[in-house]
C-alpha cells in the first residue's frame, strides 16, 4: 500500500511539471525599431518647448560620432552607441487600438520628438506622450500612425541627451589671474 501511493505522488507530480510546462508558452519581445529598419546613423532629440533644447549626434563618412547641436563638436563614442542600441531595443509592452484619439495619450502635443536618421537615408520619428497610470511606460507614437507603450527607462535614457550631450572633452575652467590687493601700512 505504501508503495502504491509513493507510486501515485510521483505521477501526480510529473502530470504536474508537465502541465506546467505546456501551459508556460514563451512569448518573443517585439522592438519598436528592428534591424529591418538598419543601423542608426543619427538621433535628433527635440523638446516641444523649441529648439533651444535640441540635440543631434549624427555618425561622419568614417563612421564616428559627433555632436552636431547645441554645439559642434566631437562626441563620446561609447555614450552615443549606447543611445543608438537604446533605440533598437526599446521593446513595445502595449498597441493602443486604431480610432483612439492622440490626446488621451499626451500625444496630441507630444513632450518630445526623436528623429532617427539610418544609413541607408530612411527617417523615422518617435513622438513621446503622457507616461502610463502606472509609471512603467510611455505612450509614443511612431511615424504619426502606431500608438504604442514602451519601457520608460529606455525612453529616459534618450531623453538624458538633452541634458547631457554626449561631449567627448568638456572645456576646463581656466582660474582668474590673480590680483594682489594693494596693502597700506598701519602707522
Amino acid at each position: 500500500m505504501l508503495a502504491a501511493l509513493v507510486g501515485l505522488a510521483f505521477y501526480l507530480s510529473r502530470e504536474k511539471e508537465k502541465t506546467a510546462t505546456e501551459a508556460t508558452p514563451t512569448l518573443e519581445t517585439a522592438y519598436i525599431f528592428t534591424e529591418a529598419d538598419g543601423v542608426v546613423s543619427s538621433i535628433e532629440v527635440k523638446p516641444a518647448e523649441g529648439d533651444a533644447q535640441r540635440v543631434k549626434i549624427a555618425r561622419d563618412a568614417e563612421n564616428i560620432w559627433t555632436v552636431v547641436l547645441p554645439i559642434e563638436a566631437e562626441a563620446d563614442q561609447g555614450y552615443a552607441e549606447m543611445a543608438a542600441t537604446q533605440l533598437t531595443a526599446l521593446p513595445i509592452s502595449g498597441q493602443i487600438e486604431d480610432g483612439k484619439s492622440p490626446d488621451i495619450f499626451g500625444l496630441d502635443e507630444p513632450a518630445y520628438l526623436i528623429t532617427i536618421g539610418f544609413k541607408d537615408g530612411k527617417e523615422r520619428t518617435l513622438e513621446i506622450g503622457d507616461t502610463t497610470p502606472t509609471n512603467s511606460g510611455y505612450y509614443v507614437r511612431v511615424d504619426k500612425d502606431k500608438m504604442l507603450i514602451t519601457d520608460l527607462d529606455g525612453i529616459e535614457a534618450l531623453l538624458q541627451l538633452e541634458f547631457f550631450p554626449p561631449y567627448l572633452n568638456t572645456p576646463t575652467p581656466t582660474a582668474l589671474p590673480t590680483v594682489e590687493a594693494a596693502v597700506t601700512p598701519t602707522p
